[in-house]
């Protein structure tokens, strides 16, 4: 099997002749640049090789032709032009990390000292409106700020927090389209990260490429208002879905068949210990507009559809099956309740399971390699048995990720298909 013949396989619950492995195609499934830049100096060497920072936000590093080649990944990414701070991915230039890590940014990445030492970037990369991110003094990633104006209840309108979702222009549209051709010329799986279909996702929530953001912004706000200004959230989040299906619509017809897995949301709705969420109260707010999304997907394409959430999620797994996803991302076994085989064994007929290979808040940061290996061995004879499985991480790997621990990872991928 090639990687695209090897991903149909896994998502129509077939055997493949090897675990399907991802590593690159979404910003959830990604690796900090500095594990990246380690990783591909162990193995191939190029000490002065810069990794590029796809993803400034969460500084995630580029998963090059070559390193996939060396890694054996199976699926590419199909993503928008720009980043989560407004910029383009285009005009590389040299910056380095706190930690002394060499790497490439975007043209218009553009930071400045903050009065603690830690690193300010900004909207656009414009440095005459005030920042919208900030990575502490010997920080890996930024967090927002909260750039939140007052709130005056009466004159809320839900058009402010759709200020960000509009149609696709004629050049992002072809942008999607060169991704999605390059993934097929090489004869590699493919997903699409859908925009603007994230409702909720509290990554978003911020808007930190817009220079002015208006609407409710503030993280805690956010949530509050999911209860206390309920009907304002679904207005919102009605228009967000109108939106969404009318680009899905010029996307699906673009791309076709050189897609197979469209990235619907990455709202978590799940802790360590439990969902934050009751089923109801999902149902109530987000079940509709993720089965309209969903059923457009279903009835429009041959894609399958991905959710991505956090935590312990259990409780909410039926739902998100009812709401028509095929794939649940990122399997956080490590939370409550989410032990690979009850997974496998109560929802593998129905969900593809997309992560939960290794343990990145224990295992890999500071487990043993040998001790990585073994687990990565037990996922993937619990969960590829029978297929509907892609390896991934328990979401990004982090700079933290020993390089030693990284390749026992790979290595264990690797000897599964012995």
């Amino acid at each position: 099997m090639n990687s695209i013949e090897r991903l149909h396989a896994t998502l129509a619950h077939r055997q493949p002749d090897r675990v399907c492995v991802d590593f690159g195609s979404t910003l959830v499934t990604g690796m900090s640049v500095v594990a990246v830049t380690g990783l591909r100096k162990a193995l191939l060497g190029a000490d002065d090789y810069r990794v590029k920072v796809i993803d400034p936000y969460q500084m995630l590093g580029e998963i090059d032709e070559a390193l996939q080649e060396a890694l054996g990944i199976d699926v590419a990414p199909v993503m928008g032009p720009r980043t989560l701070f407004g910029f383009e991915n285009t005009a590389w230039k040299p910056f380095t990390m706190f930690d002394g890590t060499e790497v490439l940014v975007p043209a218009n990445f553009n930071v400045t000292e903050s009065d603690s030492g830690g690193w300010l970037i900004y909207p656009e990369g414009d440095t005459s409106v005030p920042p919208s991110g900030y990575m502490p003094r010997n920080g890996f990633y930024f967090d927002a700020i909260c750039r939140q104006n007052p709130i005056d209840e009466a004159a809320l309108d839900p058009e402010d927090n759709l200020q960000e979702f509009g149609p696709l222009g004629e050049d992002d549209l072809r942008h999607y389209v060169r991704q999605a051709e390059a993934a097929r010329t090489r004869g590699m799986g493919a997903v699409l990260s859908v925009p603007g279909a994230g409702f909720g996702d509290i990554a978003l929530v911020p808007a930190m490429w817009l220079k002015r953001a208006k609407g409710i912004r503030d993280v805690q706000e956010w949530y509050i208002s999911t209860i206390a200004r309920r009907d304002y959230v679904y207005a919102v989040f009605e228009k967000q879905c109108t939106i969404a299906l009318d680009n899905l619509d010029r996307l699906a017809r673009a791309l076709g068949d050189a897609v197979q897995v469209a990235f619907v949301t990455g709202t978590d709705f799940g802790q360590q210990f439990g969902a934050f969420i009751a089923p109801a109260a999902y149902r109530d707010l987000y079940q509709p507009f993720h089965r309209e999304i969903n059923g457009f997907i279903h009835k429009h394409t041959h894609w399958k559809t991905f959710i991505h959430s956090c935590g312990s999620v259990i409780d909410l797994i039926p739902d998100f099956i009812a709401s028509g996803f095929d794939i649940l991302n990122p399997v956080q076994c490590s939370a409550a309740g989410m032990e690979a085989q009850t997974l496998k064994r109560e929802f593998g007929k129905d969900l593809v399971f997309w992560g939960g290979g290794v343990d990145t808040q224990n295992t890999l940061p500071f487990g043993a390699p040998d001790e990585v290996y073994r687990q990565v061995r037990e996922r993937i004879a619990i969960f590829n048995e029978g297929g509907g499985y892609v390896f991934n991480a328990i979401h990004n790997l982090q700079a933290n990720s020993p390089v030693n621990g990284i390749l026992a990872m790979f290595k264990a991928i690797h000897d599964s298909a012995a």
